[in-house]
C-alpha cells in the first residue's frame, strides 16, 4: 500500500474550477524530486464516485480542488477530514461532495484512507481554460502549502 495519493480535481474548462488539475500538472514537472518518495499524483478532473477503488491502494488522501466559503479569491484552506463533515457553513465544491460518497465506498469493501484537502477560494468559474488572475497569481503560494502536506504526511523534513 502506498502512503500518499494528491488528487487534484476541476474542469479546466471552467477557469478556476480547474485549479487542482493546474497543480497536479505543475506537481508532474517535479517528478524527479518526487521519484523515491511513496506519493502518487493523478488528474481527476471532474471524477465522479466512480474512481472509489482507487483509494484502495493508500493510506492517505491529499485533495486539491477549490473551497467556496466567501472569501477573497486565492485564500488557501487546509481542511482536515472532520472538517468536512462538521463545519455547515463550509461550501463544498461538487467534487467534494462526490468524494465524500467514494470515501465511504471504499470504506464498505475495507479500507479508507484519511482525508486532507488543501482548497482555495475561486475568483470566476465560467468557461475559459485559463486561471483568473487572483488564482493565478496565488498559484505557487497554493502549492507550497501543496507541498508542506506532502512532506508532513510521507514524514519528510525536506520541504520541496
Amino acid at each position: 500500500m502506498k502512503k500518499l495519493l494528491v488528487l487534484g480535481v476541476g474542469n479546466i474548462l471552467m477557469q478556476d474550477e480547474g485549479i487542482g488539475v493546474h497543480a497536479i500538472n505543475e506537481l508532474w514537472k517535479e517528478k524527479e524530486i518526487w521519484k523515491d518518495a511513496d506519493v502518487e499524483f493523478i488528474d481527476g478532473g471532474t471524477f465522479t464516485q466512480d474512481i472509489f477503488y482507487l483509494f484502495e491502494g493508500y493510506e492517505n488522501l491529499l485533495v486539491l480542488d477549490i473551497v467556496r466559503a466567501n472569501q477573497t479569491p486565492g485564500t488557501i484552506f487546509s481542511l482536515e477530514e472532520n472538517h468536512l463533515r462538521k463545519d455547515k457553513k463550509q461550501m463544498l465544491s461538487l467534487h467534494d461532495i462526490d468524494l465524500l460518497d467514494s470515501l465511504g465506498m471504499a470504506q464498505m469493501r475495507g479500507h479508507r484512507p484519511y482525508l486532507r484537502v488543501v482548497g482555495i477560494e475561486p475568483a470566476t468559474i465560467d468557461w475559459g481554460t485559463e486561471l483568473t488572475p487572483p488564482l493565478a497569481a496565488a498559484l505557487p503560494d497554493y502549492l507550497k502549502v501543496v507541498r508542506k502536506h506532502i512532506n508532513e504526511i510521507l514524514g519528510s523534513s525536506d520541504t520541496v
